[in-house]
Formats: C-alpha cells, sequence, structure tokens
C-alpha cells in the first residue's frame, strides 16, 4: 500500500516472480506517472481495480520523451555542488520476448497481470488507458465477456487475454484497432463467429483455438448455416479445381516430349524415306507432277466456260417479254 502513498512519481513498476498473494491495493492507483505495471508470476488473487483509471499517464494522449532521464544534485569535497543526471533502462517481455529498453522506454506503456489467480471480470474502466500499448492479463480466472469499447485502445500492439474463463462472442470492433499486431484469445469459453475483417484474418489459429464453441477461419471449424450454402460454391471449386489439375496433369514435361519426338519421327519417316528409297522419290515426284497438271487442265476449262455462260445470260437478258413477265 505504501507504494502509491510515499512514491507518487513512479513511472515504472515491476515486481514479476515474486510470492506476493492477496488482492492489489487500490493505493497504486494513485501513482499517477506509472508507465508500466509488472505483477507477473505471483499469487494475487481479487479482482483487478477499477480505480486503473486514474493512472493518468496511461489515460491521457501526450507527447511522451523517448527516454526517463532524471535528474539529481551531489556534493563533491564538500564544498561543489553538483546536478547530475541519469537515463532508466529496464528488461520488459514484449511480444513474448524480453527485450531491454533505455532509449525507447518513454514510449512503451503497459500493464501485464498474467499468471496469477485474479478473479471476476475485466473491468470496463480499462479501456480509458487509452495510452496502452500492452495488455496482457492472460493465465488468470477472470470470466465475463470482451467488452466493444476495446476499440477505444487505438495505441494497443498486443492483447492477450488467453487461459481465462472468458465467454461470449469476439467484438466485431477488436478489428478496429489497426496497430494490433499480437492477439492470443484461446483457452476461454469464447464462442460465435471470428469477425470476418482483413485485420483478425492475419492472426493465425493458435491466437483462437482452445475455444469449443468458436467457429469460422482460420479456425477449421464451420460456423452452423455456412457449411451448407458454402457447399455449392465448394463443389464447384473443386470441380474447377479438379478439371485443372486434369489439365495440368496432361499438360507436363512429358506432353511436350512426346510432341518434340512425334513431330522428329513423322518429318524424317517421310522426308527420310524419300531420300533413302530412289524409285520412292521419283514415282513421289511423278505424282506430284501429274496431279499438278490435272489441276491446271481443270482450271482452264473452268476459266473457259465462264465467258461462254456470261454471255448466254446477257442474250437471254435483252430479250422481249409480256406484262406477265414471261418470255415470248
Amino acid at each position: 500500500m505504501w507504494l502509491g502513498i510515499s512514491h507518487p512519481n513512479l513511472v515504472v513498476l515491476i515486481l514479476r516472480s515474486n510470492h506476493f498473494y492477496g488482492s492489489i491495493p487500490t493505493h497504486l492507483c494513485h501513482l499517477q506517472h506509472l508507465q508500466i505495471l509488472d505483477l507477473v508470476l505471483n499469487q494475487i488473487s481479487g479482482s483487478i481495480p477499477k480505480c486503473v483509471n486514474n493512472l493518468t499517464a496511461l489515460t491521457q494522449k501526450g507527447s511522451p520523451n523517448a527516454t526517463i532521464t532524471h535528474y539529481h544534485t551531489t556534493w563533491v569535497s564538500n564544498s561543489s555542488l553538483f546536478f547530475m543526471s541519469y537515463d532508466d533502462r529496464m528488461f520488459f517481455m514484449w511480444k513474448g520476448k524480453e527485450h531491454e529498453y533505455k532509449n525507447t522506454l518513454g514510449f512503451l506503456k503497459g500493464v501485464d497481470l498474467s499468471s496469477n489467480n485474479l478473479t471476476r471480470w475485466i473491468p470496463g474502466e480499462i479501456v480509458e488507458l487509452v495510452e496502452l500499448v500492452s495488455l496482457n492479463l492472460s493465465r488468470n480466472c477472470l470470466t465475463g465477456q470482451i467488452t466493444s469499447d476495446i476499440v477505444m485502445l487505438q495505441s494497443l500492439e498486443a492483447l492477450d487475454l488467453s487461459k481465462n474463463h472468458l465467454s461470449g462472442g469476439i467484438p466485431s470492433s477488436l478489428s478496429h484497432i489497426d496497430r494490433l499486431s499480437v492477439l492470443d484469445l484461446s483457452n476461454n469459453n469464447v464462442s460465435g463467429k471470428i469477425p470476418t475483417s482483413p485485420h483478425l484474418d492475419t492472426f493465425i489459429a493458435s491466437s483462437y483455438e482452445g475455444n469449443p464453441n468458436l467457429c469460422r477461419a482460420p479456425l477449421p471449424k464451420k460456423c452452423s448455416g455456412e457449411e451448407i450454402a458454402q457447399n455449392p460454391a465448394m463443389n464447384g471449386s473443386r470441380e474447377h479445381a479438379g478439371m485443372q489439375d486434369e489439365r495440368e496433369g496432361f499438360i507436363s514435361i512429358g506432353f511436350y516430349v512426346s510432341v518434340a519426338l512425334g513431330f522428329i519421327a513423322g518429318f524424317w519417316g517421310v522426308v527420310g524415306t524419300l531420300v533413302l528409297n530412289v524409285s520412292l522419290r521419283v514415282a513421289y515426284f511423278r505424282f506430284l507432277n501429274n496431279f499438278k497438271d490435272r489441276l491446271y487442265v481443270a482450271i482452264s476449262e473452268n476459266m473457259a466456260r465462264v465467258p461462254r455462260q456470261l454471255q448466254n445470260y446477257l442474250e437471254i437478258s435483252q430479250l422481249p417479254s409480256h406484262e406477265d413477265g414471261e418470255l415470248e
């Protein structure tokens, strides 16, 4: 309790991997400058305090400094007073890996209460922490639903609510957090359809696994009512894919090799025979000459008939006729 009273300017509070028990004291909500709260791997129980919206550094938008710098004075030789400074540095679990932060520590704003015994629901006031970059409440006993107001956390890049007892559906507003790149809702009692959005589709199936009543991609389980509607389209696509596979299986490297070998065999089967067999070559060219002569004669005869037929037609057309159009 004294942390929230004796250290009002506290910016980073890390108490992970200890044996702290009991509930989170509401006095921590007095830390208006607190940017990082890490209570991971303890035995803390009870609910998350509703007063978290008093953490001003996490609720008010601003332009934080990249580094967290501290100034202090010191006496040297009991005569001189020096002003000195130092930059904070720390290790923080970010997206599943521990990283050291110094030059960008001022931009890091996160709450990690994972691996405890927290119960009841996630307080609605937590969505007022609009500057949160990372929120990890996994491995607890939290219940209730994920509020649709979570869309207010527009700065959120990592959200882990896995291994709790959350129920209800996944709010579609979650897909409107554009910066969200890490999401884990696995091993809960979340049900219904995963919202269809290009953003939520980018997360792998493990982000949603362990929810028996959850359906739709990227999970393999189809939602009831969609499977029937999708069957015709799926059948059509399967037939199209089958035809395409057949075509692709037919037109292969072996196909082109066969065509090339067939062309070579056919070409040299004819030309090679004519080159090697003299009598057959003479007979072949004699056949071509005779065919050419017969074709020339036939064309000449037909061309000679055309002027005679044209002249007869002109003579007949010039004869006088009766009114009924019959020839005399």
